[in-house]
């Protein structure tokens, strides 16, 4: 069954506009779940405990049961159902079998790997809960399971209406270490927090899901005071500290907190093993099991195995992967990576392309023929956002010619030269700019703006082409924020020489 699911290109700005649409997403059921369900729903001889056993490999579906259950139309208790077995009871087979028919599905290997990978992390969010905290408190385990396991639902269907805002969220929050605020209000226009909690409790996820993000969001000052007790090493010392904080002590000490320490670990765990974030929900849990750090740390290496063990995917990662690699070792995020060189068939395509600029006499009607051709050049030898601007030296504007990679909006710009001592540069004479990481603090300030909003990234090159020692036009290319790959840096070099030539020999065209 297809994904039906149609999300506006532009991403909602508002609570209110994101609960609407993230409300109609239908997330997709994996279809080996989904047809061992519908099989036991229709055999007679299956309970609804052995049902609720098989949906637990679907994050999705257990989602989705839930959500009927606890929809107001649903529910007639006053309570959520805080567990899926209640859920399943509250609707029976048969509204269970309808809603199943309602729902997509489609093979493993078919899933979006963005939603795949963040229900992967709720459920070795669920290993670590069962782990570390199940056994402690056994009458519990119910509400520690689904707790755990629902806690970042509200970015499932995020997950699959706007992959790339989570993906660049990842990128710049996580591995880049930019302000959240900041990044979150770009993105999304509201924070991701605030977005979750308010879908928990529109769905009425279980109260131990709404209470963490409440934690997160209005307890912070609370949550502060219990790391910096947590992050003394002496656990007797630390045991003192919470016994002169009666208050504090009860505030951390709720079995509902066990759902947000299990994902903090979970979501930690996939930047690396030795990263502060995770070092802290680690001295988190330490404390709240009046445990040692390195006691915690063998648990969670031991339940992080476990949880690949029963869910790992050949396309996803897994945190467990890492525990083998040299300790400081990393997974980068796959835009901190250079993209793959260009393949011999795109090489080939840029070098009978570039024969094309070079041809003489020029095969070029107009100048914007002769764009057209640089750009397809500029995209062949690996570039994947362009930008090609031409200097109408009578305003002294810089208007776009072509465009690639780009939003449609930004065809329609155009730069004053005058107003930028970056562009006044590299218009008096033929040059090239390559922003690294390095310098990117120092050159980023003197983009215009409106270029420094279309290319947010720290790899970029910008190159002034020149006729006869006049400059007249601005190529503006990267790879789509990635590490520029040094093959494609060098034939961007070359290509720009190209272009040059065309322009060179098209200005000096007889007729």
């Amino acid at each position: 069954m297809p994904i039906e699911t149609k999300v506006p290109a532009q991403p909602p700005r508002t609570l209110e506009a994101w609960v609407k649409l993230l409300e109609s997403v239908r997330i997709p059921v994996p279809k080996q779940s989904y047809d061992r369900v519908l099989a036991a729903i229709n055999d007679s001889r299956r309970s609804l405990r052995d049902i609720a056993e098989l949906m637990q490999d679907s994050p999705a579906l257990v989602l989705s049961v839930m959500r009927e259950a606890n929809h107001p139309a649903n529910a007639s208790q006053a309570e959520p159902a805080e567990s899926l077995e209640i859920a399943l009871n509250r609707l029976g087979l048969t509204r269970i079998e309808q809603l199943l028919k309602r729902l997509p599905s489609l093979p493993a290997d078919e899933v979006p790997p963005v939603l795949g990978q963040f229900q992967l992390i709720s459920q070795h969010a669920s290993q670590q809960a069962s782990g570390l905290f199940a056994s402690r408190l056994a009458r519990l385990w119910q509400e520690i399971h689904w707790g755990s396991l629902l806690f970042l639902a509200p970015l499932w269907p995020l997950a699959l209406a706007y992959p790339k805002l989570l993906d660049t969220w990842e990128l710049r929050v996580i591995h880049k270490g930019e302000k959240a605020a900041e990044v979150e209000q770009e993105l999304f226009g509201v924070r991701i927090m605030a977005l979750c909690q308010t879908m928990a409790e529109y769905w009425r996820l279980p109260q131990w899901v709404t209470q963490g993000y409440r934690m997160l969001l209005d307890e912070r000052e609370q949550l502060a005071q219990v790391f910096n007790i947590a992050r003394d090493q002496d656990v007797l010392s630390q045991q003192h500290r919470l016994d002169e904080e009666p208050g504090l002590r009860r505030w951390f000490n709720q079995p509902a907190n066990t759902a947000l320490l299990a994902n903090g670990l979970a979501l930690a765990a996939q930047v690396g093993w030795d990263n502060p974030h995770l070092l802290r929900w680690q001295l988190l849990t330490a404390l709240y099991l009046q445990t040692s750090l390195d006691d915690v740390q063998q648990q969670v290496h031991q339940q992080a195995a476990a949880s690949a063990r029963r869910h790992a995917h050949q396309v996803l990662f897994h945190p467990a992967e890492a525990l083998i690699w040299p300790w400081q070792q990393r997974r980068p995020h796959p835009g901190m990576l250079a993209p793959p060189p260009p393949s011999s068939e795109e090489l080939n395509r840029w070098r009978t392309l570039c024969q094309d600029l070079l041809a003489q006499p020029s095969p070029f009607t107009n100048t914007v023929h002769l764009a057209t051709q640089a750009r397809e050049a500029l995209l062949a030898c690996g570039m994947q956002r362009i930008m090609l601007l031409t200097l109408d030296k009578a305003t002294d504007y810089l208007r776009v010619q072509q465009t690639a990679g780009l939003p449609k909006e930004a065809a329609a710009m155009a730069l004053q030269v005058p107003q930028s001592k970056l562009l006044q540069k590299l218009m008096s004479k033929a040059g090239q700019l390559r922003l690294t990481p390095e310098n990117h603090g120092q050159f980023s300030a003197l983009l215009p703006a409106p270029l420094r909003a279309l290319f947010r990234s720290e790899h970029l090159l910008l190159r002034s082409l020149a006729v006869n020692d006049q400059v007249m036009m601005l190529a503006v290319a990267d790879q789509g924020g990635n590490p520029l790959a040094d093959i494609s840096v060098q034939a961007f070099g070359k290509t720009a020489q190209c272009i040059e030539r065309a322009l060179s020999v098209f200005a000096n065209r007889k007729g």
